[in-house]
């Protein structure tokens, strides 16, 4: 395993970046200044205990004078004894200039104090001792203190100070991420709308709330969708404007091929214009279905009304099953009941023709084309005929995809059903063959319903 393997990856969200920073940052200070307070107090510890010390030597060592004096010659050493037994933090002994002890306290071990060095502090290897002198250096005291008391004191202190650091820390970390949470909420929700727009929305991002660091490259990205919406426009007005421009000298050129046909006695020539005939109405129906594909793609689909699709539906079915080709092959199950749908009508119609013509050029041609609409808004158009193959089945929305028809057809018919689907948040679902049956062909078109959110 690689070493980029191994290492542990940073966390990709910002807001657990810069909380884990920022804690990160946060503790260390916490514990530096904890650190620093904890060696300044323990040296003003010692600085007190110290004066305590030297205090307590300053106090005793007059009364320890007073004693010498009245002492008379030959008198044993003293030994301070107490009242009731407890452990005293400070012993002392006094000391003539010969080093002889005079006075002690109860508790003190006179191996423990070594010899008179001069006033000032000694440490042992288990106390701290003060040394001072009275009557020209003739008589000395040692007052010692326990370096374990010390360390005890000591220790109290900095486990007094590290509980609230420990539970500070924790609330420092937490108050950091609500803080830094907070702060891009602004972010999230931006975030959260591109993520909720659809396919062909391309209007500008507001930066009123943005952060100051994000508004550059909102302002960008918004320079970027208004370049991009200008280019797609363009597109779509070439291509629509093109195919309305084919519309009249497609019907010219189809009318001189008529007037050829009809005028003319040579069968050879009349046989080409019947070609040409053919040609020219295959032309004239591809430009129409780019017409539609233009404005599927481009144009608003959801009607600020709404619109009764089974009247749509009844209306687009009797249209055309009175063409020759349909000649009865057309069976409609739609409601006598309004069923509202947020679709503009001329868009619903677009669906219902396409998916019919769909269904009667490419299914069996002695076979039945069944369209239903149930009442939830789903429009079902089912055929019979050979089964399409999956992987041919998932291309057919594209433009200009035929898959293994032999039909005459244009190959734009379910890509603009798709185009319009998404565009108006309708859902288009293809299936070779239908449920329950060995062959054939269904398409499913779920329509917007009118009181869901555009």
């Amino acid at each position: 395993m690689s070493d980029a393997a191994q290492r542990p990856r940073a966390p990709r969200s910002l807001q657990w970046r810069i909380s884990l920073w920022v804690g990160f940052v946060v503790a260390l200070l916490w514990i530096v200044a904890a650190v620093l307070t904890a060696q300044k107090l323990r040296h003003e510890m010692d600085a007190v205990f110290d004066r305590t010390l030297e205090e307590a030597a300053q106090r005793l060592l007059p009364l320890a004078v007073l004693d010498v004096v009245n002492r008379e010659e030959g008198d044993p050493p003293q030994r301070i004894s107490t009242l009731r037994r407890r452990d005293d933090l400070f012993t002392y002994v006094v000391r003539d200039a010969a080093g002889a002890v005079l006075l002690r306290s109860h508790n003190a071990d006179v191996a423990a104090f070594p010899p008179y060095a001069g006033v000032g502090f000694v440490d042992t290897p288990t106390q701290r001792i003060y040394f001072d002198a009275a009557m020209q250096g003739n008589l000395t005291i040692a007052v010692a203190e326990p370096l374990a008391h010390r360390r005890e004191v000591a220790g109290r202190t900095l486990a007094a100070l590290a509980w609230p650091l420990a539970v500070l820390v924790p609330l420092s970390l937490g108050g950091v991420w609500l803080v830094v949470r907070g702060s891009l909420g602004s972010i999230r929700n931006l975030r959260q709308a591109l993520e909720a727009r659809g396919r062909d929305d391309l209007s500008t991002i507001g930066v009123a709330r943005l952060p100051a660091e994000i508004v550059p490259l909102t302002e960008a990205v918004n320079r970027l969708l208004d370049r991009l919406r200008h280019a797609l426009l363009a597109e779509r007005r070439f291509t629509a404007h093109a195919a309305h421009e084919l519309r009249t000298p497609v019907a010219a050129a189809l009318a001189q091929a008529q007037r050829l046909a009809a005028e003319t006695s040579e069968s050879a020539v009349r046989e080409r214009a019947r070609q040409i005939e053919t040609a020219l109405r295959r032309l004239a129906r591809l430009a129409e279905k780019i017409l539609q594909l233009a404005r599927a793609e481009g144009g608003e689909l959801r009607g600020s009304t709404t619109t009764d699709a089974a009247q749509v539906v009844r209306l687009v079915v009797d249209e055309m099953a009175r063409r020759p080709a349909a000649a009865g092959r057309i069976t409609a199950g739609v409601p006598d009941t309004s069923i509202p749908a947020a679709i503009d009508a001329d868009a619903l119609a677009i669906v219902v023709r396409n998916l019919v013509e769909n269904a009667l050029t490419h299914g069996a041609v002695d076979a039945p084309v069944a369209v239903t609409l149930a009442p939830d808004g789903t429009l079902t158009v089912t055929n019979d005929g050979p089964s399409v193959p999956p992987d041919v089945l998932a291309r057919l929305t594209r433009p200009f995809e035929r898959g293994q028809a032999q039909g005459d057809g244009t190959g734009l018919g379910l890509a603009i059903v798709s185009a319009i689907a998404s565009a108006t948040g309708a859902k288009l679902a293809l299936a070779s063959p239908p449920p329950g049956r060995a062959r054939g062909f269904v398409a499913t078109f779920v329509l917007p319903r009118a009181d869901s959110p555009r």
